[in-house]
């Protein structure tokens, strides 16, 4: 006589769906172990690791270079090198310009790229802008810490580069190369780059259009 045993199974549907739970979970593991890779900082030690101040050079008005991006018209207002120290990253959406710039950066060079001083700091950013505070007495000059450091909104030329705005953290050394732009779009939304790094407050921060990007 020969022997029949029933099994059963899950429907289809159920094990798509237990599959699909699986793999979210895992995403959602590597995304939040990503998330606390890039919010930790780098440790570099004692001592100024970007010693350059930026450079800048004025472009003739009437031969200026002009881009477009997410809906803008941009125009370069000078030529920009920078070597910096990141000193805080902070993202964007759902305002007008985040579009166009969704991550803003807050570098350091000279005595501001020196873990020695930034440890007397606390340094964080929000609305656009880059804040420092210390208590007691500031570990170099006030001035010399506005002139020295600055939040800048980098637009990227490239989705590699975009990429790799994205992904920096406090403490990475950054060469960039690009413009000083001022954006424009139908709405009549209007952004210009400070074109010194002398200044704070409203205004004060750097529009960069980079083109080329190395990260240490």
């Amino acid at each position: 006589m020969e022997e029949f045993k029933s099994t059963t199974c899950l429907p289809s549907a159920v094990v798509m769906l237990r599959a699909l739970a699986a793999v979210l979970g895992l995403v959602s593991a590597w995304l939040a172990f990503d998330r606390f890779v890039l919010a930790r900082p780098i440790e570099r030690g004692p001592g100024i690791i970007a010693p350059q101040v930026p450079v800048q050079e004025a472009l003739d008005p009437d031969e200026a270079l002009q881009f477009t991006k997410a809906g803008f018209a941009l125009r370069a207002l000078a030529s920009f090198e920078l070597e910096a120290r990141v000193l805080g990253v902070e993202s964007y959406c759902c305002w007008g310009g985040d579009s166009l710039v969704p991550v803003d950066v807050a570098f350091g060079w000279g005595r501001m790229s020196d873990e020695e001083v930034l440890s007397r700091l606390e340094i964080t950013q929000g609305g656009r802008f880059y804040f420092w505070r210390y208590e007691g007495s500031p570990p170099i000059p006030r001035q010399e810490i506005v002139t020295s450091s600055a939040n800048m909104h980098l637009i990227a030329a490239t989705p590699a580069i975009a990429k790799a705005i994205g992904r920096l953290r406090p403490g990475h050394l950054v060469r960039l190369s690009g413009y000083l732009v001022e954006a424009r779009d139908d709405g009549g939304f209007h952004w210009r780059s400070s074109l010194t790094r002398a200044d704070s407050g409203n205004g004060a921060c750097e529009l960069v259009w980079v083109e080329e990007l190395s990260v240490q």
